[in-house]
């Protein structure tokens, strides 16, 4: 195993471990990250977001991954995050695919990507099916999921 696939496994042992602290550590300082939920995130805020998420699962969430490789530029992973969606507690399984760019044996760059129709159909139910393919729900859940980071950030300040 590489150093950045001890990076990656590092990574997501955190992440099951609900450790944000260790999660932040594999991270540059200037890292930037994106997936369909929150859009682009960049420095601090990508770590504050891990912590929010690990927050309000109370404990409630099991984080699974496989499939870690990566050579000195690039790297991958599979995960998937079971839990119950805060806003209504429906039940969640989302497969997620990760990609990483590394420097210095730290993330740089970091995109998760998951169907977020099917993601949406259930946390949020029968609006999700409907809905959650079209262009104005996934605006929706971005601004939702940004504005809850907002307000995260100003409770922390």
């Amino acid at each position: 195993m590489n150093q950045n696939e001890n990076t990656l496994k590092k990574f997501y042992t955190a992440f099951a471990n609900a450790d944000a602290v260790t999660m932040s550590e594999c991270y540059s300082p200037n890292i930037k990250f994106r997936d369909p939920a929150f859009g682009l995130l960049k420095g601090n805020e990508v770590s504050q977001m891990w912590k929010m998420l690990l927050e309000n699962s109370k404990g409630n969430l099991k984080i699974e991954f496989s499939d870690i490789e990566s050579n000195e530029y690039i790297g991958s992973a599979k995960w998937i995050a079971t839990y119950n969606f805060s806003k209504t507690n429906r039940p969640v399984v989302n497969v997620i695919t990760s990609q990483f760019h590394f420097q210095d044996g730290l993330i740089i760059k970091h995109i998760d990507d998951f169907d977020i129709w099917k993601w949406s159909k259930q946390a949020l139910g029968i609006t999700g099916f409907l809905f959650g393919w079209t262009g104005f729900l996934q605006t929706k859940i971005q601004e939702k999921a940004i504005l809850s980071l907002k307000k995260y950030q100003e409770n922390i300040k």
